[in-house]
C-alpha cells in the first residue's frame, strides 16, 4: 500500500483528501494528515463569522471522525519542520519521521505583517487563524473594560480587512480602515465602485483612510496611534493586520524545491513541483507565476493533484484560471469578473444610482459582441448570469446597457438560468455545472438547496452560487409541477409573507423573541431591517424602537451624505408651505450653514447636518410646525401635486388638497420600500401621477386611480385600478393596495416589480381590493386606518426623549464634540453670500 503525506489541513489540503477518498482506487493508498492548528479543517472564507458566534465546530469542513470513517491518519497540533527528498521522508518538530510515496503541499499561506518600526507592541493582532480571532476578542473586552470608548484600526483595506473591520464595529469599538492604496480592494474595483463602496462602509460607521503609508506605531508597550508622515499621527488603542498573505514556502526550501524570487512553491500545470513524487496545491503554489488567494483555483489544484496521483495524467490545470469573486461584504453585496478593470482596452457601460448606493460597470469588446468583465457594488443580483455569459461566451444584446439597467428597462435580456448550457460551471469552488443541480432535482428527488448541496457539493465553498443554484431549483422543480419556498435568510425559514402572519399570530414585538421563537443563530444585516420593517407594519413602531435591527440611516433618522454629514428633509404635504414656514427653513438652514434643495418631490431639503447637529436642527423645526418627511425611511416619501382646479384652468378637481390629506394619511407608514403619490388635477398629469406607486388623476365623472408605478432608476408606468370614482372611493381602493402590498411584498421590492410578480397581475388585484375577492377587505380597512390613528412622528419622539437623543452625541460620556472631525464640501454646496 502506498503512503500518501498531506502536509497543512486547511479547506484545500481538506478539499484534496475529500476528493482522493472519493474515488474507488483510493482503497491502494494510506493517507496522513498533518496540521498546525490544534483542530480539524475549518472553513477560513467565513471566518468572520467567529466573531459574531465564537462556535468553531460551526465553521468545521468535518469532524475529526470522517477522517476516522475514511482511514485518514489526522494529526493535529503538529508542525512539519523538514522533507528529506533523497529518503523520502517528512521530520516534525517532535522528531517523527513518517515516509511517503508522494507528498503533497498544502501548507497555504500566512498573514503579511509590513516590517513597520513598533509593530511588535501590544494592541497589534493579525487575521488569519481562530486563535488569531481569540486574541483579537480578549483584547477587545479588556480595552473595553476601561470604561473608555476606544478607536482600533484595520490595517488593508481587502476583502478580509473590511470584514473584520465590520465585526469590530459591531463589538463597539470606533473602526478605521487604513489603506496604502488611493481606493478600497484595488485589486477587484476601479476608483467609482471603490468610492460607492467607501459610501456605504462610512454609513456602518467605519471610517475610511487611503493613501496612508504607516512609518511607525507609536506608544511604549501598547500601541497609542499609527505614524503616517511626520506631521501626521492617529490614535490607535489596537491594530488588526490584514495586509494579504505570504505562501507558507519554507519546507520547499529545506529540500532544495524551485521557489520563486518573490516566494511561493513553483509548480507546472499538472502541480507537481521541481520533484515528480511533491505536489503543491493552494495558496503556497505558484502557478504561471501568480498565487491564486481564492478558493476555487485551490479546488481544482487538489482535484488535478488526486488525479495525477491516480494515474491520469492528462489532468491539467486550465491556462487562463477565472478570478471572479462574489461576496456580501459587511452586508454590502461587492463581486467582480474577468477584466473588470479593463486592463485590454475594451468598452466600459456603467450604471451608477448614488441615492441607493448602487454601481455596476460590465466592460464589452470593441463591436458590441462579447462580455469582458464587469463590477458591481451594492447590488449584485445579475451577478451570477453575467458571470455565466462571460464564462461561456453566450451572445448579448444589442444594446449591452441592457444588462445592468433596471429590469423596466431591458435588464432581463439575459434570460433565465435555464438558458444556459448543461456543462455551464455553476459553483467554480466545487465544479458543479447546471446539468448537476437539475439532474440532482430531477433525476434524484432533491427539492432543497441544503439537500442539492449535500448531493452535489454546489454553494458549500464561497457561497456565490446561491441565489444561481436556488433559481435552478425553482425552475427544475416548476417543470415538475412543484413550486420551491421563498425564506427570508438562513436564520429565518420562512417567507416574509409567512414571518409578517407568524409575527402578528403569536403577538411578537421584539427581535430576539422572533428569533427564539421560529429563528436561528443571531440574524443578519438581510433579516433584521426586515423584520423591523413586520414591527413597524404591524404596530406602527418608529424607528427609534430596537434601533440595533434598524438600517444605517433608520438608525440615526437621516441619510448620510457622501462627505459623513446628514440631511434633513421635512413634510411639506402635497408640496404646500406657508410663507412663515418658508421664512423659518430658511433661517435654520442659514443658522447650521445647510445646503438647500428644492427636489422633485416638491419638498426642500437641507443637506450638511453634523450628527449632534440633528436633535438641534429637529427641534427648531417642530417648534415651526414641521415633522419628519421619513426621507430615509422605507415609508411614504412623497404625494406630488399640481395645482388643479384652485389655480388652474384645466384643472378638472382640486388636487392640492387631495394631495394634503393623502400625504397625511399615509405618513410614517413603513413598507417592504419606499413608496410615492400623485394627483394630477386633470389628463395633462403635471403632478406625474402615473409614474408613481399610486396616483390619481381627476377626470371627467371622478378620479382615475392608478397602482405600481416607479419613476427614478426604475421607471415604469401605473396601471389603471379603477376609472371614474369619487374620492373616497379612491383613497378607499388605494388604502386596500398599499396594506395588500405590505403583506404580501418580498423585502427591498418596490410596487412595480412586485405588482408584475403578482400571478393574475392587475385582474387579481382588481379583484381582491375592489371585489373583495378573498374576504379581506374590511380586515385592509381597519389595518390601514390603526395606521393612520396611531401616526407618531419620529423626529419628535428622538428630541423629546433623552435616552434617544444621546445616540447623537460624539462621546458616550459627553455632550462636547469632536474637533478632530473635518467635514468636506461637495461641489462647494456653501450658501452664496447674497444669501445670508
Amino acid at each position: 500500500m502506498k503512503t500518501i503525506l498531506v502536509v497543512g489541513n486547511g479547506m484545500v489540503g481538506y478539499k484534496f483528501c475529500e476528493k482522493f477518498v472519493s474515488r474507488e482506487e483510493s482503497k491502494e493508498f494510506k493517507i496522513i494528515v498533518f496540521g498546525e492548528e490544534p483542530r480539524p479543517a475549518y472553513d477560513r472564507v467565513h471566518l468572520s463569522e467567529y466573531f459574531e458566534n465564537k462556535n468553531a465546530k460551526a465553521l468545521e469542513m468535518a469532524p475529526r471522525s470522517w477522517y476516522e470513517e475514511h482511514s485518514i491518519e489526522l494529526i493535529t497540533d503538529t508542525r512539519v519542520t523538514d522533507i528529506s527528498r533523497a529518503s523520502k521522508t517528512v521530520t516534525t518538530v517532535n522528531d517523527d519521521k513518517y515516509s511517503y510515496d508522494y507528498l503533497v503541499l498544502a501548507t497555504g499561506s500566512s498573514a503579511f505583517v509590513p516590517p513597520i518600526k513598533g509593530i511588535e507592541k501590544e494592541g497589534v493582532f493579525v487575521y488569519r487563524t481562530i486563535e488569531d480571532l481569540d486574541a483579537t476578542m480578549n483584547y477587545v473586552a479588556k480595552l473595553k473594560s476601561e470604561g473608555i470608548q476606544k478607536k482600533a484600526a484595520i490595517l488593508g483595506g481587502g476583502l478580509l480587512g473590511l470584514e473584520a473591520a465590520k465585526a469590530l464595529v459591531d463589538m463597539g469599538l470606533d473602526t478605521a480602515v487604513v489603506e496604502f492604496a488611493p481606493r478600497l480592494m484595488p485589486r477587484q474595483l476601479n476608483n467609482d465602485a471603490s468610492k460607492s463602496l467607501q459610501t456605504k462602509l462610512e454609513a456602518l460607521g467605519i471610517e475610511i483612510l487611503l493613501s496612508k503609508s504607516t512609518q511607525q506605531l507609536t506608544g511604549d508597550i501598547s500601541m497609542t496611534g499609527m505614524q503616517f508622515s511626520e506631521d501626521e499621527i492617529v490614535p490607535f488603542d489596537m491594530l488588526l493586520v490584514s495586509a494579504g498573505i505570504r505562501p507558507r514556502d519554507e519546507l520547499a526550501k529545506t529540500c532544495e524545491l524551485e521557489v520563486g524570487t518573490r516566494g511561493g512553491i513553483v509548480v507546472s500545470n499538472n502541480m507537481k513541483t521541481s520533484d515528480p513524487n511533491i505536489f503543491a496545491i493552494g495558496e503556497c503554489a505558484l502557478l504561471n507565476s501568480m498565487i491564486y488567494g481564492l478558493v476555487a483555483p485551490g479546488y481544482d489544484m487538489a482535484e488535478i493533484a488526486v488525479n495525477q496521483i491516480l494515474g491520469n495524467q492528462e489532468a491539467n490545470m486550465p491556462s487562463e484560471i477565472d478570478m471572479s469573486t462574489k461576496l456580501k461584504l459587511s452586508g454590502i453585496d461587492v463581486a467582480s469578473f474577468g477584466d473588470a478593470l479593463n486592463e485590454n482596452d475594451g468598452v466600459e457601460i456603467i450604471y451608477e444610482n448614488r441615492f441607493e448606493g448602487v454601481y455596476k460597470s460590465i466592460i464589452v469588446d470593441k463591436e458590441g459582441k462579447s462580455l469582458l468583465g464587469g463590477i458591481m457594488v451594492g447590488d449584485a443580483s445579475e451577478y451570477s448570469m453575467l458571470h455565466q455569459i462571460y464564462l461561456n461566451g453566450m451572445p448579448i444584446p444589442e444594446d449591452p446597457s441592457q444588462l445592468i439597467l433596471p429590469a423596466s428597462e431591458g435588464g432581463s435580456a439575459f434570460g433565465s438560468a435555464m438558458d444556459l448550457p448543461d456543462d455551464a460551471v455553476i459553483c467554480s469552488c466545487e465544479a458543479v455545472t447546471k446539468g448537476d443541480v437539475c439532474c440532482s432535482v430531477l433525476d434524484d428527488g432533491n427539492e432543497t438547496i441544503k439537500d442539492v448541496a449535500k448531493a452535489t457539493k454546489a454553494t458549500t465553498g464561497c457561497g456565490g452560487c446561491k441565489p444561481m443554484v436556488a433559481d435552478l431549483i425553482k425552475e427544475s422543480l416548476k417543470t415538475l409541477g412543484k413550486t420551491v419556498k421563498e425564506r427570508l435568510c438562513e436564520h429565518f425559514d420562512y417567507s416574509r409573507q409567512e414571518l409578517y402572519d407568524i409575527t402578528k399570530t403569536k403577538g411578537i414585538t421584539d427581535y430576539d423573541a422572533l428569533l427564539d421563537e421560529v429563528g436561528t443563530g443571531n440574524g443578519c444585516e438581510v433579516c433584521k431591517p426586515a423584520v423591523a420593517a413586520i414591527f413597524a407594519s404591524l404596530y406602527n413602531e418608529t424607528a427609534n424602537r430596537q434601533e440595533t435591527i434598524q438600517d444605517s440611516n433608520d438608525r440615526y433618522l437621516a441619510n448620510i451624505q457622501r462627505n459623513g454629514t446628514y440631511s434633513v428633509v421635512p413634510r411639506v404635504a402635497g408640496g404646500e408651505i406657508s410663507p412663515k414656514q418658508l421664512m423659518a427653513m430658511g433661517r435654520i438652514a442659514q443658522k447650521y450653514d445647510l445646503y438647500t434643495k428644492i427636489t422633485g418631490g416638491q419638498r426642500i431639503d437641507l443637506f450638511g447636518a453634523k450628527l449632534h447637529e440633528l436633535p438641534l436642527i429637529w427641534e427648531e423645526l417642530i417648534e415651526e410646525g414641521f415633522e419628519t418627511g421619513q426621507a430615509y425611511g422605507k415609508s411614504l416619501r412623497t404625494v406630488k401635486s399640481c395645482v388643479g382646479s384652485t389655480w388652474c384652468r384645466y384643472g378638472m378637481d382640486e388636487s392640492v388638497s387631495f394631495a394634503v390629506e393623502i400625504e397625511n394619511r399615509y405618513k410614517g407608514i413603513r413598507s417592504p420600500h419606499k413608496f410615492k403619490g400623485g394627483v394630477s388635477g386633470c389628463i395633462r398629469e403635471c403632478a406625474e401621477a402615473r409614474g408613481k406607486d399610486f396616483g390619481f388623476i381627476a377626470v371627467e365623472g371622478g378620479w382615475n386611480v392608478y397602482v405600481g408605478g416607479n419613476g427614478g432608476a426604475t421607471p415604469k408606468h401605473a396601471i389603471l385600478l379603477a376609472e371614474k370614482v369619487d374620492k373616497a372611493t379612491a383613497i378607499k381602493y388605494v388604502d386596500r393596495f398599499i396594506m395588500f402590498y405590505i403583506k404580501t411584498a418580498q423585502p427591498l421590492q418596490r410596487t412595480a416589480p412586485w405588482l408584475e410578480k403578482l400571478e393574475g397581475g392587475i385582474t387579481y388585484l382588481q379583484n381582491v381590493v375592489i371585489n373583495d375577492s378573498l374576504g379581506i377587505a374590511k380586515q385592509l380597512d381597519d389595518e390601514m386606518q390603526a395606521m393612520v390613528d396611531t401616526y407618531k412622528c419620529e423626529w419628535k419622539e428622538a428630541v423629546e426623549t433623552p435616552e434617544i437623543r444621546a445616540r447623537y452625541t460624539h462621546f458616550v460620556n459627553s455632550e462636547e464634540t469632536d474637533d478632530n472631525i473635518e467635514f468636506v464640501s461637495l461641489r462647494d454646496q456653501k450658501m452664496p453670500k447674497e444669501w445670508a
